[in-house]
């Protein structure tokens, strides 16, 4: 398959372009950035071409993967779909419910596959871990904490991210904690409460479709001495613990692309497609109204 990367910050530069460019699987064609000069540089440390113009790219490739803010990643995914290319996206799918239904009603249209990375759920242990528990009965409450220090720590590549300045922890690091606790406990049948806490640190308090209730919080302001995800599960099964993955974004990447070349050639689509994308964003957007109501 050929695949071109759209996007060329740091997280294009961490996870992204050494995945593609390592994977033996893919061919990765090229890469275009909103900064031609960006692109250039990034595409001179992986022998590829650096696009000028995106149409010339998606014309090219049978597959993007985009590494952009959520509103720029929407309106491009959309433009990728119609152009036949298969979607490697990132999280979150998109800020808005509208933008999210465009992204998979552009997909659905297009018969592409599509698959948005959510780190926790593309590396082993993890993945393993959620499959295990999705499978078990009778769990009763969760909590889960994903405390980044982005803004705190002071040397996050990240930290002078618009999008995250202004969306902040619910829509960074939400989708993370949801993408672990909806396929143990079930689609999220009430927001019950939000309230915020220092900086840009949020709690949630969500009632599940399996009867089980979780607690989240969320921040990208915590001290670095705090910093940290962890999710418990309580139940008739006992308690247990999201366990801690020994392998980095640059695998975890490989496994999401392993994952979209398989719903490409099968058609059965990931349980982290972009309907799922969406579903996440639905949730947050419940959450963010509870806010800022």
């Amino acid at each position: 398959m050929r695949i071109g990367l759209l996007g060329t910050g740091p997280w294009a530069q961490m996870a992204h372009a050494p995945a593609l460019s390592g994977h033996a699987e893919v061919d990765f064609v090229g890469v275009w950035g909103r900064r031609a000069d960006a692109a250039k540089d990034l595409a001179g440390r992986h022998d590829i071409r650096a696009y000028d113009d995106v149409d010339a790219l998606l014309a090219d490739v049978d597959a993007v993967a985009v590494a952009l803010p959520p509103s720029v990643q929407t309106e491009l995914a959309v433009r990728a779909a119609r152009a036949g290319c298969h979607l490697l996206l990132d999280k979150p799918l998109a800020t808005t419910v509208e933008q999210g239904r465009a992204v998979v009603g552009a997909a659905e249209e297009a018969g592409v596959a599509s698959v948005v990375f959510f780190t926790t759920r593309f590396q082993p242990e993890t993945e393993e871990w959620i499959i295990e528990q999705s499978a078990a009965q009778g769990w009763f409450t969760a909590h889960a904490q994903w405390l980044g220090a982005v803004f705190s720590g002071g040397d996050s590549p990240f930290a002078n991210s618009p999008w995250r300045r202004e969306k902040g922890a619910l829509w960074d690091v939400g989708p993370h904690a949801l993408s672990v606790l909806l396929p143990v406990l079930g689609d999220v049948r009430e927001t019950a409460a939000a309230a915020h806490g220092p900086g840009d640190t949020v709690h949630l308090v969500l009632g599940h479709a399996g009867g089980a209730s979780s607690a989240l919080a969320l921040s990208l302001t915590a001290p670095s001495a705090a910093a940290g995800a962890a999710v418990e599960l309580r139940g008739e099964a006992g308690v247990t613990h999201l366990p801690t993955s020994t392998q980095g974004v640059v695998p975890a990447f490989a496994r999401a692309t392993d994952a979209l070349l398989a719903a490409a050639r099968t058609g059965q689509p990931h349980p982290c497609d972009a309907a799922f994308g969406l579903r996440v964003t639905e949730i947050l957007t419940e959450a963010d109204a509870l806010l800022n109501g």
